[in-house]
């Protein structure tokens, strides 16, 4: 079991075991993107759920397109096939770099949901407390 430190001491649970609720949440980031847990900890599996422009049009098939680091320079750059699940397009995966996660979708065409350049990202965080 992952080992949580805050001031020196050893906490027996990780963000990730919370059992009040505060870690397990899904969260709109916007444009019909849900992302879990938030905050997201490097080593956790991440649910990406989409609805955006591309489910909306049809595609047959739906990728995230995923990286990390700052949003000018990704390392570790991934296409991840998505599945439909009750209408909802949606992919797992773990975070595996403790910097930011950065991401947008493409569809089977080449068409991009890339929120208008700007992509989406989050900082993922190393699980310790300071």
């Amino acid at each position: 079991m992952p080992q949580r430190k805050c001031c020196g001491v050893t906490r027996g649970r990780s963000a990730s075991q919370r059992t009040d609720g505060r870690k397990r949440r899904e969260v709109e980031v916007e444009g019909g993107i849900a992302v879990s847990p938030v905050p997201l900890t490097m080593g956790e599996r991440v649910t990406v759920k989409y609805q955006g422009l591309l489910a909306q049009s049809g595609a047959e098939q739906v990728y995230l397109h995923k990286g990390y680091g700052p949003g000018h320079s990704w390392s570790s750059v991934q296409d991840l096939p998505m599945q439909k699940n009750k209408g909802v397009w949606e992919v797992q995966f773990v975070a595996d770099s403790a910097s930011r996660l950065n991401f947008c979708f493409k569809d089977n065409a080449e068409n991009w949901d890339n929120n208008n350049g700007r992509n989406w990202s989050l900082e993922i965080h190393s699980g310790e407390i300071p």
